[in-house]
């Protein structure tokens, strides 16, 4: 047995490990050296890091957001909500998304990204605080109606944009009392 450079060459019928080394190249019967490593350590090191990475790791919690869906009445009574608090969110087909305040008749919607919403939102939030001298119970309504072409992505994607702007009052989920003057106007 020759030793080079902590390296030990040995024949095949003699497979051993002295002084923890960690390779050895065995000389098999067709004079090729075939390398043997000892992979306990890289072993014992992988689930140190898996331990390591689990125990230091949060799992983040699933976080529900409250949501107002109006009540089937059987004489279809709809508490009104007072036209200059209120904004509208109109989700249409092919991500488009349209906006408006106050009452649904004199209204005139007006188009919006998903990343201009929020300022929308926030400007519209502010100016309902200012109106009623920032009043704790007269804040900013907010009434999200999803048409028939819109997907569940537009609706999270609004739902997060609401969250983001930080409403006191849950926003109300109206898919059921949509006008036909907010059908036809994503048919434009």
């Amino acid at each position: 047995m020759h030793r080079h450079y902590g390296i030990f060459i040995s024949q095949a019928s003699s497979y051993r490990i002295k002084d923890n080394v960690m390779a050895e190249l065995s000389i098999s019967q067709n004079k090729k050296m075939v390398p043997k490593v000892d992979l306990t350590a890289m072993v014992d090191l992988a689930f140190l890091l898996i331990t390591f990475f689990m125990l230091t790791t949060s799992l983040s919690k699933p976080v529900a957001m409250d949501i107002a869906k109006p009540d089937i009445d059987p004489n279809d009574y709809q508490e009104p909500w007072p036209a200059s608090r209120t904004l509208t969110l109109l989700l249409g087909a092919d991500n488009k998304i349209a906006w408006y305040m106050g009452e649904t008749e004199f209204a005139k919607p007006q188009l919006a990204t998903y990343q201009q919403i929020r300022q929308i939102i926030l400007n519209h939030k502010q100016t309902v605080g200012k109106a009623n001298n920032g009043h704790p119970r007269r804040t900013l309504n907010l009434i999200v109606k999803p048409l028939s072409g819109s997907n569940y992505k537009n609706f999270v994607d609004i739902m997060d944009e609401i969250n983001l702007s930080n409403l006191k009052s849950a926003p109300a989920i109206d898919d059921e009392h949509i006008t036909f003057a907010e059908r036809s106007f994503f048919k434009l």
